[in-house]
């Protein structure tokens, strides 16, 4: 009962429900694709580890994250000490935009008259580009990201961006924690030994081996929540916190033929360390350091003209 209530995601990405706050006006969060694990052979920069400088095995995941763009801009006022959307203009039509939404032929953003000092907090909503990565998914994702600043800068940043791309590398940089959010694999119906971790019983018990022993006791006269009991498992929504990026390129990195169950990197990718929620070509959300871990180094480990092998 780690996590309760045990519901399945209503959508195939998480949404942010609080962002962590930044000086810089910049983006807050991206997102990415998951492709695949692989582990690549890293100096060891850890200061307190007994393999410091040495050739080490690390374990990583590849994520790729074609540039996204800003669909519309959110101006938030706290009332009642809760932030709420008070207005939104839109800044985009694009015709891919149009296999998601009913959009109006002509826009006329009016960002000149907004005043910032009158809002609490701006955001924007961005919409992926699935068609330059490997996934090729023709109908784009929309989701609202936060921005670092004060209204004033975040307003400035959303002028700036109007019709242009944002790429990774202009929010996140290498050495950096990340928070990851991502809906995890899907298991279907599964028991009480898959899904709970119930030990499984002797070869001469009763009835059955990967049961429980008993639904509880006589009174009270129900089967309480806590009782492990079969049911439909996975594509639950899950955050790791402070995951390392370890670099940011859009050198190849294929294997030939692409990858398995993927296909073929075409665009910027991520590489973090260990693993990640999700299958492969699962949407996942990156999101700015909540709680930086003071235990991980500062700086990325080099992995720089190593060969890469699955």
């Amino acid at each position: 009962m780690q996590f309760w209530p045990r519901k399945r995601a209503k959508r195939i990405y998480p949404r942010c429900r609080t962002w962590p706050t930044r000086a810089e006006a910049k983006p807050l969060g991206f997102y990415g694709y998951k492709v695949e694990m692989i582990h690549a052979m890293a100096i060891d920069n850890r200061p307190k580890a007994r393999t410091k400088g040495e050739r080490v095995s690390m374990p990583l995941t590849i994520v790729e994250c074609p540039p996204m763009r800003v669909f519309s801009v959110r101006f938030y006022k706290k009332i009642d000490a809760v932030f709420r959307v008070t207005k939104e203009i839109l800044l985009s039509n694009e015709l891919i935009l149009r296999r998601k939404l009913s959009l109006p032929k002509t826009i006329d953003p009016k960002l000149d008259d907004i005043k910032p000092e009158d809002y609490d907090e701006i955001r924007f909503i961005a919409y992926t580009q699935s068609k330059l990565s490997g996934r090729a998914q023709k109908t784009p994702e929309l989701f609202e990201i936060g921005l670092g600043g004060k209204p004033k800068d975040q307003l400035e940043f959303i002028k700036q961006h109007i019709g242009k791309e944002i790429r990774l590398s202009d929010v996140f940089s290498p050495g950096e924690q990340l928070d990851v959010a991502a809906v995890t694999k899907g298991k279907g119906f599964q028991g009480t030994v898959k899904r709970f971790g119930v030990a499984i019983r002797s070869h001469k018990s009763e009835k059955t081996k990967r049961g429980i022993g008993t639904l509880g006791p006589w009174h009270p006269n129900r089967v309480l929540p806590s009782v492990p009991q079969g049911g439909k498992m996975g594509f639950h929504v899950r955050t790791e916190r402070n995951k390392l990026l370890v670099k940011i390129s859009n050198e190849n990195i294929n294997p030939a033929g692409g990858f398995k169950s993927y296909g073929v990197v075409k665009t910027d990718y991520a590489l973090i360390k260990g693993s990640l929620p999700g299958p492969s070509k699962r949407l996942i959300r990156l999101y700015k350091v909540r709680k930086p871990s003071t235990k991980l180094q500062s700086e990325a480990p080099s992995v720089e003209n190593v060969v890469i092998s699955k």
